[in-house]
């Protein structure tokens, strides 16, 4: 089972998700768990089935402290790249939380300080300790939940499917139907062998 980083600290874990699709926004999420929260099955959203994240989302709502989900939308990303929206993204959940905390944990090697809170980055850190994980599952369940409703919009990419990622089969998509206001500009939406008029 997945550990409290700090006890008795009043952390917040962060994580985001769809940071490498070329469609559709980086999202991310902000966690704060009470120390006596536990769940054997909480891991990494991607070590996880749709059918376990989408039954875990409610539970970790339902008994978080405080939890928050934010979107970073295409022009943002392609203004200031991913990385700095992803950092973004965790900073606007993390403001965004109903109560503040004083500890953060977030996944992965890269952030900035925000609101003068410490913090410390950890690199697989959604599958060692718990609000990371429960960051990572509603970071991830937000989002396809997000692009599975604008897969309405433009059915033809299969966003409910591929959630935005770079399949073959979306990239088929972009090369027959061109791309949309959700797609990424500034990522390589085909091989160096064909080209998109942008």
């Amino acid at each position: 089972m997945l550990k409290y980083y700090r006890e008795n600290e009043f952390e917040a874990g962060t994580d985001e998700a769809g940071r490498g699709c070329l469609a559709g926004p980086v999202t991310a999420a902000a966690v704060i768990l009470p120390p006596s929260f536990t769940e054997k099955s909480l891991n990494d959203s991607k070590k996880l089935s749709v059918a376990t994240r989408n039954r875990l989302r409610p539970l970790i709502e339902l008994q978080a402290l405080s939890f928050s989900v934010a979107h970073i939308q295409t022009d943002v990303i392609d203004n200031i790249n991913i990385l700095n929206a992803s950092i973004l993204a965790m900073h606007k959940a993390i403001n965004t939380l109903s109560t503040i905390p004083n500890f953060i944990i977030v996944d992965g090697n890269r952030f900035k300080p925000i609101n003068e809170i410490p913090y410390e980055c950890i690199i697989k850190g959604d599958t060692k300790f718990q609000s990371i994980a429960a960051a990572s599952i509603l970071a991830k369940t937000h989002r396809d939940a997000y692009m599975e409703r604008i897969h309405e919009e433009f059915p033809m990419y299969n966003w409910k499917q591929n959630k935005g990622y770079g399949t073959q089969e979306h990239r088929e998509a972009i090369l027959k139907y061109g791309i949309t206001k959700y797609h990424r500009r500034s990522f390589k939406l085909l091989p160096d062998q064909l080209k998109l008029n942008l």
